[in-house]
Formats: structure tokens, sequence, C-alpha cells
């Protein structure tokens, strides 16, 4: 058979070719992997180490290899009766192992480490106190609330107690035909629309001068003297004898 005749495209060898389509370029794929994992290879086998490998290798060729007697330290430890394997000391309880090297690889200077151990416990510190400020704080705020909130209160029922003794006061006073109260807040004031009097609110106005508690403590000694009368008790004596020894007090505290 001549070499230029044409293959047989129905012949037993053709038809074992595995014709898949992208066949080829899977294993053109694979081959150029192949080819840079050899020449990665073979870059590191030719690439020229640097000083600081080269330093590094050796020094870790040392640390593993034994001392040898030639070592002038060590054959002074073998005058003095050290032998190989041995612990130091007298009766034998130092250390067997040489002590490690600590190797400093950056460029900062001696005793940069623990300044910068210390600025970190400073700012942990610091960290804990503005913590502490800070609860402190927020519990002061909170006494402070529960203060103004049981203060407000008070005040709350000392302005009911006020008006309690101001009604009581018109009534009594009524009673005993005084139209006019001693001081103007003595009674209730009539809810008007407009005041035209500019006295009557100058009289408002000094009367508002006083605090709740001043005006309770007043009109409460004015029932008292003047009508035999407890606001606390809600009862009306015979006489001021009668009020001292059956009343217990001038306050409600001192009618709990």
């Amino acid at each position: 058979m001549e070499e230029d005749e044409e293959e047989d495209y129905m012949s037993d060898l053709f038809i074992k070719q595995d014709v898949r389509p992208g066949l080829p370029m899977m294993r053109r794929m694979k081959e150029t992997i192949q080819k840079e994992k050899k020449q990665k290879e073979a870059n590191e086998k030719n690439r020229q180490k640097s000083i600081k490998e080269e330093e590094k290798e050796r020094r870790d060729l040392v640390l593993k290899s034994a001392l040898s007697t030639e070592n002038k330290g060590f054959a002074l430890l073998q005058k003095m009766g050290y032998k190989s394997g041995q612990a130091l000391g007298k009766s034998g309880e130092g250390i067997v192992e040489p002590i490690p090297l600590n190797i400093k690889t950056g460029r900062s200077g001696l005793g940069h480490e623990e300044l910068k151990k210390r600025k970190a416990e400073e700012k942990l510190e610091n960290y804990r106190q503005k913590l502490c400020m800070k609860k402190q704080a927020n519990e002061q705020a909170a006494d402070q609330f529960r203060i103004r909130f049981k203060n407000k209160q008070e005040e709350r029922k000392m302005e009911g107690d006020l008006r309690k003794s101001q009604r009581a006061c018109q009534q009594l006073d009524m009673q005993k035909d005084i139209d006019v109260p001693k001081e103007t807040w003595f009674w209730l004031e009539p809810e008007e629309e407009d005041k035209k009097d500019e006295e009557d609110e100058e009289d408002e106005c000094t009367s508002s001068d006083r605090s709740v508690s001043e005006k309770l403590h007043i009109l409460t000694a004015y029932l008292r003297e003047e009508h035999f009368y407890c606001i606390w008790c809600g009862t009306t004596y015979e006489d001021s004898e009668d009020l001292s020894s059956n009343c217990p007090g001038d306050s409600a505290a001192d009618h709990d």
C-alpha cells in the first residue's frame, strides 16, 4: 500500500479513535497545566535563596545539632563533671535543654514589645473606667428620677390636702357668718373667665409666693385655732382642750 494512499475511514483504526467534541481542547489544557507545574518546580530549584533564608537554614541546622567536644563551653562543662544529656546543677535539678533563642526579626527597638503591652493594658483600664463611670452616671440618673417622682407625688398629695382644707375653711367660716376669708387663698377661688380687677391679680401673685407646704401648714393651724377642726381627722372638736387631748397632731404623718 502506498504512503499517500488515503486512509480508510471505515477501518478499525479510525473507529477506535475518540472523536468526542471538546476532547482536544481538554487535552491541550491538561498539557498546559502540567508544563506550568514543571516550570514552577524548576524555578524553585534554580531560585537563589535570600540572605535571610540562608541564615535561617544555617541557624536551624546548628540548633538541631548537638554541641561537639570541640566547643569551648562544652569542654569546660565536661571538665566540671558534666555529661551529655545530663541536667545542669550539682544535684541535677537544672535544665536539660538549652534556653531557646528568641529571634528578633522586626526593626523596633528594645523594650518596644513591653511598651506596646503596657499601652494595651492602659487602654483596657481606661475602657473599664469609662464603663464604670457610665454605670455610676446611669445609677445616679435613676436615683434622681425616683427622687423627682417621689417629690412630685408628695407635692400632688399636698395640693389635694390644701384644696380639701380650703373647702373646709370656707364652709366653717360661712357657718360663722364670715363673708371674707382671712387670706384670699384660705378659700377656693371661684373660676372666672375674665378677671378685670388688677388688685385681685396683684393679691393672687402675692399669695402665690408661698409654697404649697407653707399654705397647708398655715391653713391647718388656722382651722385648729379658729374652728377647732382637724383636717386629718375630719372632726370638729368642742374646744382647744378637746382638740389637744384627742387629736394626735397637726400633720398627716402624726395621724398615720
